[in-house]
């Protein structure tokens, strides 16, 4: 999947209670990730609907400046990540999360880990208290130890193209197709056969068709002003748009049959009116 649909499926997993507890995230832009995350944090963590810049409470703000109790970052003193910087990790978490229902660590630089360090975080990683969620950040997941790695779930996130040229070539398509699902809303199955099958029988057309079809979705629900031919959705609306493609982007690797996971697609997009 694009890596949007990576960090939005994170989001998906944790309100279905299936979020692991810890990830091993492998990045070629350290700095977008590190952001990316923490939005994540901040997105779980919200009690209502997040919205970027949003001020209807106080949780963002704490987690920007570092102040929230429950979150913890960790990045290398000097030039390694040292053992009493877990510690410190350990102990603070031995207690419950104040204001959110989990404690979750940011480690910067996990390659970093030295020696002692790298030891005194496996015992943690292996000893898994309740409510701790774990974020581990990476340029070279090479140097990060198999054994830290073997208990991690792994991610790549992969900046090189906010949207590929060869995914952004269907975006004509993907408009045309959200257009027809979503406001002349009648033959949406028919037009799955006779428009997208018909016209791009090649699973990987389908596939980055979908693509720029969560490209616009989620662009949305993150509160672009394009598309305004979408302004009408709710923000749950858009939430449950995304949550659907991740689905169905993952599906598309699959060798299931494209027919009906476009019907199931729409059929599931048409559910409860949205």
């Amino acid at each position: 999947m694009v890596v949007a649909a990576k960090l939005a499926n994170l989001v998906k997993l944790y309100h279905e209670q299936k979020l692991a507890h810890v990830y091993l995230l492998e990045t070629n832009d350290m700095a977008q990730a590190y952001q990316d995350i923490l939005t994540i944090i901040k997105q779980i963590n919200c009690e209502g609907d997040y919205q970027e810049n949003c001020t209807t409470c106080n949780l963002c703000n704490l987690i920007d400046q570092g102040n929230l109790p429950s979150f913890i970052e960790i990045a290398p003193d000097g030039t390694m990540i040292k053992k009493e910087q877990v510690l410190e990790l350990k102990k603070r978490f031995s207690y419950k999360p104040i204001y959110t229902q989990n404690n979750i660590y940011l480690i910067k630089e996990a390659d970093k880990l030295n020696g002692t360090a790298t030891n005194t975080m496996l015992k943690f990683i292996e000893e898994p208290s309740e409510n701790v969620i774990g974020f581990l950040l990476t340029n070279n997941i090479n140097n990060v130890l198999p054994t830290i790695k073997s208990r991690c779930e792994i991610i790549n996130l992969n900046y090189e193209e906010k949207i590929a040229d060869d995914v952004l070539a269907y975006q004509d398509v993907a408009i045309k197709y959200i257009k027809q699902t979503e406001l002349v809303k009648v033959d949406k199955i028919m037009y799955n056969k006779s428009v997208i099958l018909n016209d791009y029988p090649e699973r990987a057309d389908v596939s980055k068709i979908f693509k720029m079809i969560f490209h616009i979705y989620y662009a949305k629900y993150n509160g672009s002003e394009d598309y305004a031919f979408l302004n009408h959705l709710t923000t749950k609306d858009l939430k449950k748009r995304v949550n659907l493609l991740i689905t169905l982007l993952d599906n598309l690797e699959t060798n299931a049959n494209l027919e009906l996971l476009l019907d199931k697609y729409v059929i599931e997009l048409s559910d409860d009116n949205g």
